[in-house]
């Protein structure tokens, strides 16, 4: 199957992105890539998102959807009813991406490729891997505490996980991979650990062997720390508990 095609969606959840959207850039995108359609999910801004998305989807209706949520309800859950609304509407591949692009768009197609070349895959999630060749320009400090908080999550889900957080995730659209999303996640700060735990249950339950093996990493060739990132240190702190209560939740 062609990437032509096949039918992406991808959700990118907002809150008081006004100011960090690159709308050029994804009009772009959009133009150049017709089997992808976005889907933004406006979760209760208070700045003029919602005026910049409504623009946007006004000079790109077939290909551009926004699903508004009266308040705010957190990214977890964004991304959440916005996978849902994107699975009810149809599609072969649904993922999610951080609104500031420190992923570029078009490694969408690069992910959805790896998918479509390895049939017994699920999801390929975006790792920042600094590597020679590459543009992964972190924050020194924030590079550091992400390893350690890595190697934590690691331990705690016994994988080989290099990068759970990268904002940067696209899904094969199965039973399983539906089903990851059906109830809300627990976890507000680290639902993408949360995403990995329900899929170590559901492959035990379904018996399709070491989640390992369906997972890929893909090094990410640009990924840039764009100004204005919500994550503080007392962000780090709430996600150790977090990933300490899932792993009491699902996997002890």
């Amino acid at each position: 199957m062609a990437l032509s095609s096949t039918r992406s969606t991808v959700v990118i959840p907002c809150f008081n992105e006004a100011q960090r959207l690159d709308v050029d850039a994804i009009l772009e995108y959009i133009d150049q890539t017709p089997w992808v359609r976005l889907l933004f999910v406006d979760d209760g801004s208070t700045d003029r998102t919602r005026e910049v998305l409504s623009d946007l989807h006004a000079k790109r209706p077939e290909r551009l959807d926004v699903l508004a949520l009266p308040s705010n309800r957190g990214k977890a859950e964004a991304v959440r009813l916005g996978v849902t609304q994107a699975l009810k509407d149809g599609c072969d591949f649904v993922g999610f991406w951080d609104a500031d692009l420190s992923t570029p768009l078009r490694d969408i197609d690069a992910f959805a490729r790896i998918l479509e070349s390895r049939p017994h895959l699920l999801v390929v999630f975006g790792s920042r891997v600094r590597l020679l060749g590459h543009r992964v320009d972190r924050r020194t400090a924030r590079h550091y505490s992400g390893r350690v908080f890595a190697t934590v999550v690691s331990l705690t889900l016994r994988l080989p996980v290099y990068d759970t957080q990268c904002g940067a995730k696209l899904f094969r659209v199965t039973p399983t991979t539906v089903g990851l999303f059906e109830e809300p996640f627990h976890s507000r700060w680290v639902f993408d650990v949360e995403l990995i735990a329900r899929m170590i249950v559901a492959a035990r339950q379904q018996g399709m062997g070491g989640v390992a093996d369906l997972i890929f990493e893909q090094p990410l060739m640009q990924w840039r720390d764009v100004p204005g990132s919500k994550l503080n240190l007392w962000s780090y702190v709430k996600s150790a508990f977090d990933v300490y209560r899932i792993h009491r939740r699902y996997l002890r």
